[in-house]
């Protein structure tokens, strides 16, 4: 029996029993998990609701009280074991939107090499998810998203270094999921 945690709304609640002290991270949060919804198609149907839960709980570690290694991916995927949480549910959100690129700027490749990075549908989904969301929930393209966040991470800061090297990998993942949905409405419109 699948956990909670795993569904749209368990992983809504818990995401609502940290995160909206926290203002703008909360309103992005929510957007996300829309996005999510609106770009399910471009996953197999048995996976959309782990797409959606895995926006829910992307940020989670940005709540203070979750603070370890100051990485929030991992901070939320530690917690996320704490809970039992599914496995796959907790590596989509160790390695959400490139996260790999920032642990190698802050040293901690080792703690997120824990959890295994798969290379699919669903994880491309939930980047084009979190990158297409504004960090108070405004919905952007890639190009302005990634921008945004240049602008308010000042250059040779760890975020600024990590974003500038991971966009190659971001804009694969965005053009694989917009491939994906005209595939998906391409096969709806021929009754497929």
């Amino acid at each position: 029996m699948p956990s909670a945690l795993d569904t749209p709304q368990g992983a809504a609640e818990l995401a609502e029993s940290l995160l909206p002290p926290l203002g703008n991270r909360w309103l992005h949060t929510q957007a996300v998990a829309a996005r999510a919804c609106e770009v399910s198609a471009a996953v197999p149907e048995g996976e959309r609701d782990l797409l959606v839960a895995a926006a829910w709980l992307h940020d989670l570690g940005y709540a203070p009280e979750l603070r370890d290694t100051g990485f929030h991916p991992i901070d939320g995927a530690r917690h996320l074991v704490g809970l039992g949480a599914p496995d796959r549910l907790v590596r989509l959100v160790a390695h959400h939107s490139g996260a790999v690129y920032e642990a190698e700027q802050r040293g901690l490749t080792t703690e997120l090499a824990a959890y295994e990075r798969e290379d699919s549908p669903l994880l491309d989904a939930l980047i084009y998810a979190d990158m297409t969301t504004g960090p108070a929930g405004q919905s952007f393209d890639f190009d302005r998203r990634i921008d945004e966040i240049l602008v308010r991470y000042e250059v040779g800061s760890v975020v600024h270094t990590a974003i500038s090297k991971a966009r190659p990998y971001l804009a694969g993942a965005i053009q694989r999921t917009q491939n994906r949905l005209r595939q998906a409405a391409d096969q709806s419109a021929n009754g497929s």
